[in-house]
């Protein structure tokens, strides 16, 4: 070969070396992480699901340039940081959070995160370092939760609150409730559980005075155990309301949240613009624009308890 057709060759390889690197770049596969109190989140069904749909619309799809690892505490918290370490072994560039105890592991093991949570939003607007996400505010959210416990039942004076004391994030909720409550000229009912076991002394609590109404705070424990206390609202033809909305159509009476399915498109967005190169920390925690009143008729008339025409009328579903 003439060395002037090894320089031909030598010069169009260099020439295409760019789209080279470009190609691998566009192909990198991207690594997502889920971290909850509660059960591993599967990506096939529910919020895991809509999490996946909404990478997929920005161009993220799994098995092609997209990877998903996923962890859950079921309930033990103290696990959470060892969790979180496992996530940060499997290299995630991205890890999106459920519920309040995940923030401060997130925020310690220095990779990028999402949360997802409800708390003080005043708290968390600016997290700093490697957190961004979304965020209720509490406050606001208890007044009007326990503004449809009025409503449904005008003679609301007494309403019993259950929420895990061991969680700092649900006793900022609980902390905000009582607040609203005292607002609105309701007294409250305070029913902290630490262990399943506690529930048994929460109703015991309830049956020796019995409150108008129920207003739990949604965690792990809490969550694990809300079967138990959609039965004992039946029984006792007792209006509860619930902070998600598949808590509604699960049996409980009532629901009023964030749109789950908005909430974990934004954190979608989220994640794929920190996969572009955003740092977190130039991204401001958000609050939900979306919320859902949701009514399960059919727990309604179980209980014979009457909704009023103007409630149903707020409400985003109703289940018959």
């Amino acid at each position: 070969m003439r060395r002037r057709e090894v320089l031909q060759i030598i010069a169009g390889a260099v020439a295409f070396a760019p789209d080279t690197v470009t190609a691998q770049t566009a192909a990198k596969t991207y690594r997502i992480g889920t971290l909850t109190v509660g059960p591993p989140i599967r990506p096939n069904e529910g919020t895991g699901k809509m999490l996946l749909e909404g990478l997929a619309q920005r161009g993220y799809r799994l098995g092609e340039n997209l990877a998903y690892e996923s962890r859950g505490a079921a309930g033990k918290i103290p696990q959470m940081p060892n969790l979180m370490q496992e996530l940060k072994a499997a290299n995630v560039d991205v890890v999106v959070t459920i519920g309040y105890p995940s923030v401060a592991a997130a925020k310690s093991s220095g990779v990028p995160t999402v949360i997802l949570v409800t708390g003080l939003v005043q708290s968390l607007a600016h997290p700093g370092g490697n957190v961004t996400g979304i965020a209720d505010d509490a406050a606001a959210l208890s007044t009007k939760r326990l503004g449809l416990l009025k409503a449904v039942s005008p003679q609301l004076r007494r309403v019993a609150m259950l929420w895990n004391k061991d969680d700092r994030g649900m006793t900022q909720r609980y902390d905000a409730s009582v607040q609203a409550a005292q607002q609105l000229g309701v007294t409250v009912q305070a029913l902290g559980v630490r262990e399943p076991d506690d529930f048994n002394e929460a109703f015991t609590a309830m049956n020796r005075d019995m409150p108008d109404a129920i207003l739990m705070v949604t965690d792990s424990l809490t969550l694990f155990n809300r079967k138990r206390v959609f039965e004992f609202a039946l029984e006792h033809k007792v209006p509860a309301i619930y902070e998600q909305d598949f808590m509604a159509r699960d049996g409980g009476l009532m629901s009023y949240g964030a749109d789950a399915r908005e909430s974990f498109d934004r954190a979608a967005d989220l994640a794929s613009r920190i996969f572009k190169g955003a740092k977190p920390a130039d991204l401001p925690v958000e609050i939900p624009t979306r919320y859902l009143f949701v009514i399960n008729m059919k727990t309604a008339k179980a209980m014979n308890f009457t909704v009023p025409n103007n409630v149903l009328s707020l409400a985003d579903e109703v289940i018959e």
